[in-house]
């Protein structure tokens, strides 16, 4: 379909289309909605959990320490990047 026809069925300007193609505009979920569907397809909107790469279980290990036993984990976890960067001559 082109942008002339799809703007002719969503009742809105060739321009217009071509604006949100070239991601000039954003269209709101709604406007996206019924293009779509004029389209024949159905816009789905989904979440998902961010794997951020974190570690819950140390994460969890780490919270249940008192606030000496986390200050001394920071330390030695600092002392051995800073060994471990050292050791590779930066």
């Amino acid at each position: 379909m082109t942008q002339k026809q799809l703007a002719a069925r969503a009742r809105t300007s060739q321009a217009a289309i071509s604006r949100i193609e070239r991601d000039e505009i954003s269209p709101t979920v709604e406007t996206l909605r019924n293009l779509l569907d004029l389209l024949g397809e159905e816009l789905t909107i989904d979440a998902e959990p961010i794997d951020y790469g974190h570690d819950v279980t140390l994460l969890a290990a780490n919270r249940d320490r008192n606030p000496t036993h986390r200050f001394r984990h920071a330390v030695s976890l600092s002392n051995f990047v800073l060994r471990q960067h050292a050791a590779r001559g930066r």
